[in-house]
C-alpha cells in the first residue's frame, strides 16, 4: 500500500508540471449568461437584443430598448461526469460517482436611455463557473476529488446609436475569481487549497440593422488577466501563478421570417490557445427559431455544437469535458407591454471524454458518461 502511495504521488506530481488540472476548458466558460436565450440555444445572441441582457452579449443592443429596463434572471446548470475504468493499473479505489453537481449563476441588468442616441447600462453576472467532485476514496484522488470556481463580473456599459442602421456599444468588466480546490496526498490526508484575485476587461459590439426584418451583431469579450498564488496546479495556469482567461468573437443573424416566425444563427470563435497548455481554439455553431402563438406567448427552439479545446493528452479530471450538442426549448409570456417572462431548458449531449494520464508506473485511464442540463427563468421589466 506505501508502494501504491508513493507511485501515485510521483504521478500526481508529474501531472500537475504537465497538465495541471485540467479545469479550464470548454464547459469552464459560462455561456449562460440570461435566461431567454436558452430557448434557442443562445442563437443570436449578439443581434436579438430583446432584454438588457444584451449588455453582456452586445452592448449596442441597448440602442433598441425602452428608455429604462430592468432584467432579473437565475440559471441553474447541472454536469454529469460518471468516470468508467478501461485499463488503469497501480492506483487503488473506486469510479468515484457522478463528478458532476448543480451551480447557480445568477444574473441582474439595467438599461436606461439618457436621450435618444445614448444609452447607459449595468450588468451583473458569472461568466465562468465550475463544479466538480468526486467520492474521496475514487482511484484518481490524488489528481484531484473537488474543484470549485465562482466569479462575479460587474459590466458597466454604453451605446450609441449612429443611425437608424448603425448602433455601437463597449463595457468595461470587473470580475472577481475563486478558486478552491482538493485532492488526496500520496499519505491519504485530504489537502486543500484557496485562491483568488481581481481583473480588469473589456467587451464591444456592434449592431446593424439592414432592414426592419434583419439585423446583424458583432460582439468581442476580452481576455482578462489574473495573479494567482505560485504553485496553483491547473491548466492555463503558468509556474508563475499567472491565469488568462480566452478572448471570444461572435458573429450573430436575426431574421423576421414572417408575422409569427423568427429565425437567428451564432458563430462565436474562443482563442484558447492563448493559454498555457492548450492546443487548439473552440467554436460555438447554433441556430434557433421563436413563434408567437399570440401577442402574450411565443415558444423557442434551437440546437448547437461546441467545440471543446480539449484533447485526450490535455484532459484531465476536474473537468473531462468534450464536444457538445444542445437542444433547447422555452417559451415567453408577456403579461403585459411593459413586462416580460422568459424560461427555457437545454440537454447537452456530450461526446464520451477519455482521460489517459501516466507516470512512474501508475496509469489513470477510462472514459465518462457525461451529460448536462441548463434550466433557468428571467423576469423583465421596462419603464
Amino acid at each position: 500500500m506505501k508502494k501504491m502511495h508513493a507511485l501515485a504521488a510521483t504521478l500526481l506530481s508529474a501531472f500537475a508540471v504537465t497538465h495541471g488540472g485540467a479545469a479550464l476548458a470548454g464547459g469552464f466558460q459560462a455561456l449562460e449568461q440570461n435566461a431567454s436565450g436558452i430557448g434557442t440555444a443562445y442563437a443570436g445572441s449578439a443581434a436579438v437584443a430583446d432584454n438588457a441582457s444584451t449588455i453582456y452579449y452586445n452592448p449596442a443592443g441597448m440602442t433598441r430598448l425602452p428608455a429604462r429596463q430592468v432584467s432579473l434572471g437565475l440559471v441553474g446548470v447541472r454536469h454529469s461526469y460518471e468516470f468508467s475504468n478501461q485499463g488503469s493499473y497501480g492506483l487503488s479505489g473506486g469510479d468515484g460517482g457522478d463528478a458532476g453537481d448543480w451551480r447557480g449563476l445568477p444574473n441582474a441588468y439595467l438599461s436606461w436611455a439618457v436621450n435618444p442616441s445614448w444609452v447607459v447600462g449595468l450588468g451583473i453576472s458569472s461568466p465562468y463557473s465550475l463544479h466538480t467532485e468526486y467520492d474521496a476514496d475514487w482511484r484518481g484522488r490524488q489528481l484531484g476529488v473537488e474543484a470549485k470556481l465562482r466569479t462575479l463580473n460587474i459590466n458597466p456599459a454604453v451605446a450609441y446609436k449612429v443611425s437608424d442602421k448603425v448602433s455601437l456599444g463597449f463595457g468595461l468588466n470587473y470580475q472577481k475569481l475563486k478558486l478552491d480546490s482538493a485532492w488526496m496526498n500520496g499519505a491519504e490526508q485530504l489537502q486543500h487549497r484557496s485562491d483568488e484575485d481581481s481583473a480588469w476587461g473589456w467587451n464591444a459590439g456592434a449592431l446593424f440593422t439592414l432592414s426592419p426584418a434583419m439585423r446583424v451583431g458583432v460582439s468581442y469579450r476580452s481576455a482578462l488577466k489574473y495573479n494567482l498564488d505560485e504553485g496553483t496546479v491547473f491548466q492555463g495556469v503558468d509556474s508563475d501563478g499567472r491565469l488568462k482567461t480566452p478572448g471570444t468573437f461572435t458573429l450573430s443573424v436575426w431574421q423576421q421570417v414572417s408575422d409569427r416566425w423568427e429565425a437567428m444563427g451564432d458563430l462565436s470563435y474562443t482563442r484558447w490557445r492563448a493559454l498555457d497548455d492548450y492546443e487548439r481554439d473552440s467554436w460555438r455553431f447554433a441556430w434557433g427559431a421563436a413563434y408567437k402563438y399570440n401577442d402574450a406567448w411565443k415558444a423557442k427552439f434551437g440546437v448547437a455544437y461546441d467545440r471543446s479545446p480539449l484533447r485526450v493528452g490535455d484532459r484531465g479530471v476536474l473537468l473531462p469535458d468534450d464536444h457538445r450538442i444542445w437542444f433547447s426549448i422555452g417559451g415567453q409570456y408577456k403579461p403585459g407591454r411593459d413586462s416580460a417572462l422568459d424560461f427555457g431548458y437545454a440537454y447537452q449531449w456530450v461526446r464520451d471524454p477519455e482521460v489517459n494520464i501516466t507516470g512512474s508506473g501508475v496509469r489513470l485511464k477510462g472514459d465518462y458518461d457525461a451529460s448536462g442540463h441548463v434550466l433557468g427563468v428571467q423576469y423583465t421589466q421596462s419603464f
